[in-house]
């Protein structure tokens, strides 16, 4: 009876786990408590995914992202707020120790409320841009929602993002057989640097602009950006693989709008949002509940016959046939699949001194349940020295694969250089050679067998 107990307490401890990839400690900042109740649906679904959350404002004393140099939480998220700044416990140096420290953040910014001091600050070190006085809206007179916005056109009806590139999977597109729109309201626009890892999720149509509220005139003179300048939903992953994201609306995360019935204007049916899975991908991915993947093990050995094929040997000669092997997972949602490399994209190996001496594709071999296996053979080069073995593999949306594993390559010892009569270049050399031992032998020959007159007799005869 006790061991059935203790097996189902397992099982439930199991369930309960959060599936993040690094962690289930949420800090949720906000600046009342109550206003939970505002994204009821969308903390309730974090927390069915197994996340423990904990609600402070900017003015609680006990608020500290870290402990005794240890992160207090795995991730945070940020929620709008009307102080200026957030207090000594988040400034713009501790959030980025935070993110350092392999920490995620989620930050949700209005248009209705202009961002903190040290969110401006710290969007600035990560090259992320906002209007000048900290507010803007963004309108757009083509793409809105005729029921809730037929006036101020601040209710942005977008499609689904789709695919950065044919050769980066999308994580961020939810399935919108009935033409499913996402709902944008009230948003504040980002414009981002040309940093390597800054990476958009949404951008604003062409015919989308942000300004400030506060100018009521008719005419806009002073536009902060406008069409696809305008990043609605923006992402920024570390070297370390430590994710950042900014969602420009707030209210794309509130309870009005996971369930609400949208018309876009110049239509005449009612759709529904895609808020709530546009919403679950967006903080699952920040998360690292999808995206990340995982080196298993790695393998180098020789790959000839009669050889000794040790695995991971730390020395190799020149010209040795190698194979190498690379076993990778990706972690979805709640556990690791089989990693599948995108297409039109290569996982590459690189064998490498200062330069890459090869550079090769990696092809599946073998896969598993939840990895693949990614292999390749060459020939070793014909230099001796120091080498590396590198899979160097950074895309956007996925975590960092840096892997390096050191060799030495020697030359041939003097027992295994081929026999110069194997060799056809030396044939010529062997000829001339083996021609000039047999006439030097055939004339010692005949100079020893040649017996020469003798002239005392000859003197006799006459």
């Amino acid at each position: 009876m006790k061991s059935l107990i203790s097996f189902i307490v397992l099982l439930w401890a199991a369930l309960v786990h959060a599936i993040s990839s690094s962690g289930d400690r949420l800090l949720v900042v906000l600046e009342d408590v109550a206003e939970k109740e505002s994204y009821s649906k969308f903390l309730g679904d974090l927390e069915g995914r197994g996340f423990q959350i904990n609600y402070e404002t900017p003015k609680s004393e006990g608020l500290s992202l870290f402990h005794l140099g240890e992160k207090s939480y795995d991730h945070v998220l940020f929620l709008p707020t009307k102080s200026k700044g957030l207090g000594p416990n988040l400034t713009p140096k501790i959030l980025l120790d935070f993110i350092n420290a392999d920490g995620n953040i989620l930050l949700a910014l209005s248009a209705s409320q202009p961002a903190p001091t040290s969110i401006v600050s710290l969007l600035l070190e990560l090259d992320i841009h906002l209007p000048p006085d900290r507010q803007g809206l963004v309108v757009d007179h083509f793409n809105y929602d005729a029921l809730s916005a037929p006036e101020k056109h601040d209710v942005l009806l977008l499609p689904p993002p789709g695919p950065l590139r044919p050769d980066v999977k999308d994580f961020f597109s939810p399935a919108a057989d009935g033409g499913e729109l996402i709902a944008f309201p009230n948003g504040m626009g980002q414009t981002l640097g040309s940093g390597a890892l800054l990476t958009p999720i949404l951008r604003a149509p062409s015919t989308a602009y942000s300004y400030n509220p506060k100018e009521q005139s008719e005419i806009v003179d002073d536009l902060f950006a406008s069409g696809a300048q305008l990043s609605l939903v923006s992402t920024m992953q570390a070297r370390n693989s430590a994710r950042f994201t900014v969602v420009g609306s707030a209210e794309l995360l509130s309870d009005k709008w996971f369930d609400a019935k949208v018309k876009k204007a110049g239509e005449k049916k009612e759709v529904s949002t895609l808020n709530r899975e546009f919403a679950k991908r967006v903080s699952g991915w920040t998360f690292k509940e999808i995206g990340v993947l995982r080196v298993n093990w790695i393998e180098h050995r020789l790959n000839e016959v009669g050889m000794s094929n040790a695995t991971n040997p730390k020395i190799y000669r020149i010209k040795n046939d190698v194979t190498y092997s690379i076993n990778l997972s990706e972690y979805s949602w709640d556990r690791y699949i089989p990693f599948t490399v995108p297409e039109n994209d290569d996982l590459q190996l690189e064998f490498s001194m200062l330069s890459p001496f090869h550079r090769l594709k990696l092809q599946p071999t073998i896969s598993s349940e939840d990895s693949t296996t990614y292999s390749v053979s060459f020939k070793l080069p014909d230099q001796h020295g120091i080498f590396n073995f590198m899979v160097n593999y950074k895309r956007p949306f996925y975590t960092n694969v840096e892997e390096k594993n050191t060799v030495s390559v020697r030359h041939f010892a003097h027992d295994e250089w081929p026999r110069s009569y194997v060799i056809s270049g030396a044939w010529p050399w062997i000829a001339g050679i083996s021609a000039t031992v047999v006439g030097w032998l055939g004339f010692c020959a005949v100079w020893l067998y040649s017996k020469p007159v003798k002239s005392g007799e000859s003197k006799k005869t006459q």
